[in-house]
């Protein structure tokens, strides 16, 4: 259906973001491959070579900057579920994960979920799924405990936040599991559920994510 861009608010065809304004999106830079974040070269860096994180790998589409943070809250609390189309169209151009991978959205506690309604991480994982042909594990991972909402907490009290909060069974066993999504910030909470799928047998866990934020000092946008 004819639309107008969700940035500029011109004509913009059947697209969420007309050309224009999709060539000005905040594309993550050269970064670490284990956790994302920026590095002049594109190398590890020095923490996740010093602190090896639980996950293995990490993909980010955009920096967490305008318009994509305004994009994402969208999604996550105006049911602009369409956005979520847009932002699978650019994690499935980074390329697919390995043919034997199962795509594990986020899970969301059973309250937040009931409050919200959807779990954005699935409606982003969804068209990823049906293009790669892998599965979807919507169950077998959940969220057992309903922790404090890690963005009103400062940076470094989130690890100890959501440590414990999740629980999966033996299906992930021997497998990659490819764990999708909205904002990467500190990663407490991916290292935390990668841990948890480790403990019950995954062999490589990978994170791709819409939006990576910097570190606090380089940050110009309120974290998620």
């Amino acid at each position: 259906m004819p639309q107008d861009c969700f940035v500029c608010g011109h004509e913009s065809g059947g697209a969420w973001v007309c050309e224009a304004c999709s060539r000005q999106l905040p594309l993550q830079p050269a970064a670490c491959p284990v956790c994302a974040l920026p590095t002049s070269d594109g190398a590890a860096c020095g923490h996740c070579l010093r602190a090896p994180p639980a996950f293995d790998a990490t993909r980010a589409a955009f920096a967490y900057a305008f318009p994509v943070d305004r994009m994402i809250q969208a999604l996550k609390y105006r049911y602009r579920l369409g956005v979520a189309d847009f932002f699978a169209e650019r994690l499935l151009a980074l390329g697919a994960p390995p043919a034997d991978a199962l795509i594990l959205p986020m899970p969301l506690h059973v309250q937040r979920l009931r409050e919200r309604g959807f779990n954005q991480a699935v409606e982003i994982a969804r068209p990823l799924a049906r293009a790669w042909q892998l599965p979807l594990l919507l169950t077998g991972a959940e969220r057992v405990k309903d922790s404090v909402a890690q963005a009103s907490l400062p940076w470094d009290a989130r690890q100890s936040n959501v440590r414990g909060v999740f629980h999966c069974d033996d299906s992930i066993r021997g497998r990659t599991v490819l764990v999708v999504d909205d904002v990467m910030t500190t990663g407490a909470t991916l290292d935390e559920l990668a841990r948890t799928l480790k403990r019950h047998g995954a062999a490589r866990v990978e994170n791709l994510v819409v939006a990576r934020t910097p570190p606090p000092a380089q940050s110009s946008a309120p974290s998620p």
